[in-house]
């Protein structure tokens, strides 16, 4: 019986079971192996760690110990990803770091609401058939549909360009329908044309995981090429003009990051395409293909017709903000009140409750979803970034990040601008790996500043090195809402992810410590 590839790529599961996933004998040994590894060494390594006698307050080495604990339930896959969240968040209260309102109230953040109405957009663009509209659009371009390796690429443009002025996680759920529907056509062509076999998973193939994580990490160098492109960018650039007196223009960040986006750029798509090989690189045929597919869609149905408005709508108003930016710059009143109401969270949900408004016949009172459509969107993707937000609030609340930093340069001896800023890329990257890139920034940029004075160095090139490695951190579901989005669309394993999320972190480290101290130079600043 062929699998019908659209339901089994738009199910958006998080975690699945072995039973749930087509494995080979061997690669279901592995798996059962690493979970189990998973289920008995997270404990172990949190009671040692508990156990050992370390000269720090016991809230830090508590939250030590739980967070790597949670980390190996989070790389095994011991428990689904969410639960492993959770099961650390419990144990953050019952060890008494913090109160329980205090660690819960994270789960009320703008971001997770982001999720919440994206996520409900994205239902009603593949409910009603609109993703798989664009995605047809896409393809039917002169020279790109033919090719898996040009899709990809193409699609990372877009998501760069478009997230230098919109929110990544905006960005990312604005294109993750998109995706999934490029994605189930390319699945379903290659199944039609017996490339694969009959029993084949949609959801691993190679070119899809590609596919998606171009969309999470493109969105994420995308976002550093202009100061509203991602909070970390406002943070760090808010810290250094404090500390130094240094402003730094629209234009002038502008400037000093293209060049280091563009390169970003062209080695993430090389990591991508190398580590994740698309199964085909050319599919004849496609054209012909593709014009009878789109015939068939026919015109707009009213609900899509409503799905597009809200989409456009809720687009227009994540937009709006960055706009005033250029128009006013960021330090105006005018910026500052409308990013401020504009939301993206209460834009998300907004956008999202116009699909329960616009009917589609109203006659009969039916309108683009219901709350049954709603309830299908992946909720454990919610609770996993929620969890992730609790983990890094209580990173900067205890002093853990602040002692890891401090403790570290002392240790490492740390008196040269090219060693201050080594360290500011490798600790922002590190600690974006198991929070939010905002926190990172927050947690690592104050600590930067000081080092680099105390030393007699200029903290310019070491404090914008780690605004721009906050944005980084690229292992984990949790390392970026990005991340967690695309992660929530079930087509990218974890293991998959921390794969092409080290080698990215690697080398886009490397070119930070090269081409930052240039391009600043070459712009003039410091």
């Amino acid at each position: 019986m062929a699998i019908d590839v659209e339901k089994r790529l738009l199910g958006g599961a998080t975690y699945r079971s072995l039973g749930e996933q087509q494995l080979s004998p061997a690669e279901e040994r592995f798996e059962r192996g690493r979970r189990t590894v998973g289920l008995f060494l997270a404990p172990i390594v949190t009671i040692v760690f508990l156990a050992l006698p370390l000269s720090i307050p016991p809230s830090q080495q508590v939250l030590a110990g739980v967070l790597l604990g949670v980390i190996i339930l989070w790389v095994t896959e011991a428990v689904p990803i969410p639960v492993g969240g959770l099961i650390g968040v419990g144990l953050i209260v019952v060890f008494g770091v913090a109160e329980a309102a205090d660690v819960l109230a994270p789960f009320g953040s703008s971001t997770v609401f982001t999720f919440i109405g994206a996520f409900i957009l994205a239902q009603a663009m593949l409910k009603h058939g609109v993703a798989r509209r664009f995605a047809f659009r896409i393809l039917s371009l002169p020279g790109i549909g033919r090719s898996t390796v040009r899709v990809i690429v193409a699609f990372g443009v877009i998501t760069c360009l478009l997230s230098a002025f919109v929110s990544n996680t905006a960005t990312v759920a604005m294109l993750l329908p998109t995706a999934l529907g490029i994605l189930a056509v390319i699945a379903k062509m290659m199944q039609d044309r017996g490339l694969v076999g009959e029993g084949f998973d949609p959801t691993r193939l190679r070119v899809g995981a590609a596919l998606m994580l171009m969309l999470a990490y493109g969105a994420s160098v995308g976002g550093l090429l202009t100061p509203v492109g991602s909070p970390p960018n406002l943070i760090g650039r808010g810290l250094i003009e404090e500390a130094t007196g240094e402003k730094i223009s629209f234009a002038e960040w502008m400037a000093l990051a293209a060049p280091i986006c563009l390169c970003m750029f062209a080695v993430l798509a090389v990591i991508l395409l190398l580590l994740n090989r698309p199964e085909v690189r050319r599919i004849e045929g496609v054209s012909e293909y593709i014009a009878g597919e789109r015939a068939k869609l026919g015109k707009f149905s009213p609900a899509e017709r409503n799905t597009v408005i809200a989409f456009a709508v809720t687009v227009t108003l994540w937009i709006f903000p960055g706009i005033v930016a250029l128009v006013s710059g960021t330090d105006s009143k005018v910026y500052d009140v409308v990013s401020g109401r504009l939301n993206e969270g209460v834009v998300a949900v907004l956008g999202a409750s116009l699909l329960f408004l616009l009917p589609t016949s109203w006659r009969d009172r039916e309108f683009t979803l219901n709350w049954s459509d709603a309830q299908r969107i992946d909720w454990g993707t919610i609770v996993l970034f929620g969890t992730g937000i609790i983990f890094g609030s209580l990173l900067a609340d205890t002093g853990l990040a602040e002692r890891i930093g401090t403790s570290s340069a002392d240790a490492l001896g740390l008196s040269s601008t090219f060693a201050i800023t080594a360290f500011a890329v490798v600790l922002a990257i590190i600690v974006s790996e198991t929070t939010s890139n905002t926190a990172s920034a927050a947690v690592v940029v104050p600590i930067i500043i000081p080092i680099a004075v105390a030393a007699g160095v200029n903290p310019l090139v070491p404090a914008l090195a780690a605004t721009f490695a906050a944005s980084f951190g690229f292992m984990l579901p949790v390392s970026t809402p990005q991340n967690a989005v695309v992660y929530g669309s079930g087509v990218v394993p974890i293991t998959t992810m921390i794969r092409s999320g080290a080698s990215f972190d690697v080398l886009g480290a490397i070119l930070i410590l090269l081409l930052l101290p240039l391009m600043v130079a070459a712009v003039g600043l410091g």
